[in-house]
């Protein structure tokens, strides 16, 4: 390769590409956990427990418990309210959950369970 005289440049440039390929994961990273005590969670492949503080979770993990208002539903001749389902609930203690890793992030997808129990 010629560097035009920056050998200085072409050798940093080579030991970033390196440094880069050592924190960068080449392929998608998907791990099944469980919700600890005090919402951490517990992944298959990493060793340490992960604060709740420390991942994300999708929006509709965050929906409510079980019973929770969910929305006003009005017709033209009722109204009422929706509720949040057990299916659809937020996480908590216990749950068996999909993640995948964005970067160095934890990413909580879904609740898994045995397709048994639905």
């Amino acid at each position: 390769m010629d560097n035009n005289g920056n050998s200085g440049a072409a050798k940093f440039a080579a030991v970033m590409d390196a440094r880069m390929k050592e924190h960068i994961p080449s392929d998608l990273k998907i791990d099944f956990a469980e919700i600890t005590a005090g919402n951490g969670l517990k992944c298959n492949t990493f060793p340490e427990i992960i604060p709740a503080a420390d991942y994300m979770v999708c929006r509709q993990l965050a929906l409510g418990n079980t019973g929770d208002r969910l929305a006003e539903v009005k017709t033209t001749e009722d109204s009422g309210f929706a509720f949040v389902p057990e299916k659809m609930r937020k996480i908590k203690p216990g749950d068996h959950v999909v993640v995948t890793w964005v970067q160095d992030t934890a990413v909580v997808i879904d609740i898994v369970m045995r397709a048994d129990g639905i």
